[in-house]
């Protein structure tokens, strides 16, 4: 098992401690993310995690899948809509604490099988055919990006560790993409990041510029790339118009432009209140 692979497994039961004790009401709860319920976020991992493993098993599959999906959005059906319609097929229908089960044992499903694969082999995906790791880095992306409304939900913070440089690096590699997605150019060189991680060490990317950089923690980087985060919510320090014009717009993942969240929009809720007896 190669690393990123260990890595999506191990964001997936962070989220997963939090998720499992939740009943369907708790699940019913929505997210500061376009309104979605916690169980929305678990359905739409599920039905990704899912279409990764059809990827990697049946490439013919999945490309049927992603046409059908593209059919009901044209359609006018909402994606959410066409992964619930979808999830719902499976015998019982999965809702509840079901769903819930079912998204943990297929994501360890998913790790199983990327772990005995090549990690050069390719798969087909939403955009290019991406290699193996590039897919379960994507998957752990999403884990950590949806994961984050859960968490601010809840009113809990998330114990980050240095897994998260597959997600920053990541967002090194969609410089260009978060511009040209926007059908414009990059307006220059990508700026040289000093990123610090959760464990104190620095990272850094590109070649040092004084006039063209981002300083700041690593894990805010990420949220700005995966749109958890406004910028101006984080502590990153932003230098030259190149940075800000991509922190404005960043974008690591496929499909059309998302507009970021505005300023204060993803924020934690207030923890609620335990009641005695509770788990601390």
């Amino acid at each position: 098992m190669f690393d990123q692979v260990q890595d999506f497994l191990d964001e997936t039961e962070a989220l997963a401690a939090l998720i499992r004790p939740l009943d369907a009401q708790a699940l019913a709860l929505e997210t500061r993310f376009k309104g979605w319920t916690i169980a929305d976020i678990v359905g739409h991992l599920h039905f990704w995690n899912r279409a990764a493993i059809l990827a990697a098993t049946e490439p013919a599959g999945f490309r049927a899948l992603f046409a059908r999906a593209m059919q009901a959005i044209q359609g006018g059906q909402s994606l959410r809509g066409f992964e619930a319609q979808t999830l719902n097929e499976t015998p019982g229908g999965l809702t509840g604490p079901a769903l819930v089960a079912a998204w943990i044992a297929d994501a360890r499903a998913l790790a199983d099988h990327m772990g005995r694969a090549d990690p050069k082999d390719r798969v087909p995906w939403a955009g290019p055919d991406m290699s193996v790791r590039s897919c379960i880095t994507a998957r752990q992306m999403e884990t950590w990006a949806h994961g984050q409304a859960v968490f601010d939900r809840l009113g809990h913070t998330r114990a980050e560790t240095d897994r998260i440089k597959n997600i920053v690096h990541l967002g090194v590699n969609t410089f260009a993409w978060s511009f040209q997605v926007r059908k414009a150019p990059p307006p220059g060189p990508m700026p040289f990041l000093a990123l610090t991680a959760p464990s104190g060490a620095l990272w850094t990317w590109g070649e040092a510029h004084a006039d063209n950089r981002i300083d700041g923690p690593a894990v805010a980087f990420a949220q700005v790339v995966a749109q958890t985060r406004h910028v101006a919510d984080t502590d990153l320090k932003l230098t030259g118009p190149v940075a800000e014009a991509w922190m404005a717009n960043a974008q690591c993942f496929a499909g059309p432009p998302e507009t970021p969240p505005e300023p204060g929009s993803r924020r934690p809720d207030p923890a609620p209140p335990r009641s005695v007896g509770d788990p601390a």
